[in-house]
């Protein structure tokens, strides 16, 4: 008897676009210093003076950080969850006694009640002495059942399940399928309702925390009826419940510790009242979650940061080569450069991020979502340098190190662990794709009918007539601006001067906001195949976004008397590595093998250039490559293993 197959909506390209677009936030009710700076406008003054927190959020949120220290340093043995590939039952327990599990939840609910700006340096200091518990507690809170409760639950579902999230129970966010990734519109699992419950089918893959998980938040395919309209729904699930199967708990290249798994629903009754808001509002749930939620891993990329820096200097001081520190050699004293001025604006853009989140006077859904793609891709670089730094003991795992009697400086784990930070909450290329459609939002809201297939000649001549309004008073604010003027921003000046920098940024937002405009100009509906490009519009905007928050990081330092001098002299650094990277973009832009590019990807496709890899022995095992995940009772051990 042949095994079922699994049943896949049919989803044309369009369609899948229509899912994500409905899922989006359309309005915009707050300023946005980023969406400001992507249409040529430099608010600077959304984000300076730098907002500070209130005295007893700093004072609840240092004591916690004091005891969550100690803790780190005498519970957590980073060395023996790598070895183990596992995090043992006494430190989760540790951090249940600690609070950590409810550090963003309600004191209301039995939570500490943090803000942003401190769970976020908690979640910093958790994750330099192991990301995977790091990844741990950030699952649990930033994208597990508190936080899409806290916004969206009813009142009933937060007094019975934030309690328990607060103190005892691990949750877990289960979104992707074995076929489905970043194209939700593919999801499989289903949601019956049935009587006053819904029924549950299908099988999720990379379950962070899903295998010691108390409760799940589960996304759902939920069928259109008479009484509901359907669509993709949330619901908060009992990790226990009769017809759950965790059948794998996956292992990576890094984060060996993380509680990963594939996890089947049979049959799983679910009590409507559990559904987290309406019927097909889930993926809305989900992505504004994430507006907040994905400042928790950039802030544990700050954390990386700041132990690379620790290493390389240590490291780079003792190592002599040719009769001096390695640290004085320009090659790679050059390196150390790039990571202590790095850390120091990722820091700044993960501060100032979390503090307007904290405020709630601005939307921060574009500058959350740059922080989670410059903290992931220049973390990972740092890393990289680091290894390099420490050379062959780079690459050389720390038990190794240890053994041979040197010390355990586990550099290689490192970059292993933060690799993940790059698809994890969104890959590169998602994140890049996501924020160019919020980065032209302005645009396609006045004349998106122009390039749109479907719109009658009718439609598309009101859109035009809109269109030429807003460009009429658009278009001619692009041509000059403060930046133009040498004594603008002069309050940056103080023994180091940042107004340039200040200057730069100015000018070259409406720089950018004009090659969005000829680009849309120039390609109109093809705008949105044009990825290389948008990618590179988008990490123009993350450069001119962390050099903002940087410079405004060092002036709030200056003015608190807190190393403001060196915080000047390490934004200057930034600031000036960072415009020659700004300068390559811009030039990239159109100077680029992105034709070329797509020429060569159908020739690999069709086929063309298979006898280039000849010479070779595969030694890939054998199997389909990917998982089939057909609905059904589990044939596998149930490999769930909750804690205490």
């Amino acid at each position: 008897m042949s095994a079922p197959t699994t049943k896949k909506p049919a989803v044309t390209e369009r369609e899948a676009r229509q899912v994500a677009e409905a899922a989006r936030e359309q309005d915009w009710h707050k300023p946005s210093f980023a969406k400001e700076l992507f249409l040529g406008r430099f608010r600077l003054d959304l984000i300076h003076p730098h907002p500070l927190p209130a005295d007893d959020d700093v004072q609840r949120g240092e004591e916690f950080l004091a005891r969550l220290r100690e803790f780190c340093e005498t519970k957590i043995d980073s060395a023996l969850i790598e070895r183990e590939a596992r995090i043992p039952d006494e430190v989760i327990a540790g951090l249940k006694e600690l609070g950590a599990l409810g550090m963003k939840i309600d004191p209301k609910y039995g939570g500490l009640g943090l803000t942003q700006v401190y769970y976020n340096r908690a979640l910093s200091l958790v994750g330099s002495a192991n990301p995977a518990v790091g990844a741990l507690l950030s699952a649990h809170q930033s994208i597990g059942v508190p936080q899409p409760l806290k916004i969206f639950g009813t009142q009933e579902q937060k007094d019975a399940f934030l309690p328990r999230c607060a103190r005892t129970d691990i949750s877990a966010f289960l979104l992707t399928e074995p076929d489905v990734g970043s194209d939700p519109a593919r999801l499989a699992t289903t949601a019956v309702r049935d009587g006053d419950d819904y029924v549950l089918d299908g099988v999720k893959l990379w379950t962070t925390n899903g295998v010691v998980a108390d409760l799940l938040v589960v996304m759902a395919r939920v069928p259109k009826t008479e009484n509901g309209k359907g669509g993709i729904t949330a619901f908060v699930v009992e990790a226990d419940s009769p017809g759950i199967t965790v059948e794998n708990r996956n292992a990576f290249m890094g984060l060996r510790g993380i509680e990963n798994g594939v996890t089947r629903f049979h049959q799983v009754r679910v009590p409507a009242a559990n559904r987290i808001g309406a019927e097909g509002a889930g993926l809305k749930i989900a992505l504004t979650t994430l507006n907040t939620g994905r400042l928790s891993l950039p802030a544990m990329c700050v954390g990386a940061g700041k132990w690379c820096l620790k290493i390389a200097r240590e490291w780079s001081a003792v190592r002599e080569q040719w009769g001096k520190p390695v640290a004085l050699h320009e090659a790679v004293g050059s390196k150390i450069s790039f990571i202590a001025a790095t850390t120091f604006a990722l820091e700044a853009v993960v501060d100032l991020s979390s503090q307007m989140a904290d405020e709630n006077r601005n939307d921060i859904r574009i500058e959350a979502a740059l922080a989670k793609l410059y903290g992931s891709e220049m973390a990972c670089l740092m890393a990289d340098e680091l290894v390099q730094i420490r050379g062959g003991r780079g690459f050389e795992t720390a038990e190794s190190l240890k053994a041979r009697g040197e010390r355990a400086v586990p550099a290689e784990q490192l970059l292993r662990d933060l690799r993940i930070n790059r698809i994890f909450e969104g890959s590169t290329e998602i994140m890049h794709l996501l924020i160019a459609r919020e980065a032209v939002d302005a645009h396609l809201s006045v004349a998106g009918d122009l390039i749109d297939p479907d719109k009658s000649l009718q439609d598309k001549a009101r859109a035009g007539a809109n269109a030429g309004v807003f460009y009429a008073k658009w278009l001619p604010k692009l041509v000059a601006g403060p930046g133009q003027l040498p004594t603008s921003y002069g309050d940056f000046k103080h023994g180091v001067d940042l107004a340039p920098h200040l200057r730069y940024v100015e000018r070259h937002a409406r720089k950018l906001a004009r090659s969005t405009f000829y680009a849309m100009s120039r390609w109109q509906g093809r705008m949105e195949t044009k990825q290389g490009f948008l990618g590179r519009v988008v990490d123009i905007g993350a450069e001119l976004f962390a050099m903002s928050a940087a410079c405004v990081r060092a002036e709030l330092l200056r003015r608190q008397g807190d190393h403001g001098r060196e915080a000047y002299l390490l934004a200057d650094a930034f600031c000036r590595q960072s415009r020659i990277r700004v300068d390559e973009l811009f030039n990239r832009l159109w100077s680029n093998t992105d034709d070329l590019d797509r020429k060569v990807v159908k020739g690999v496709l069709g086929g063309s250039f298979e006898w280039l890899e000849r010479g070779i022995v595969d030694p890939s095992g054998e199997g389909p490559w990917i998982a089939d995940a057909a609905p059904g009772p589990s044939r596998r051990d149930n490999v769930r293993r909750p804690f205490g």
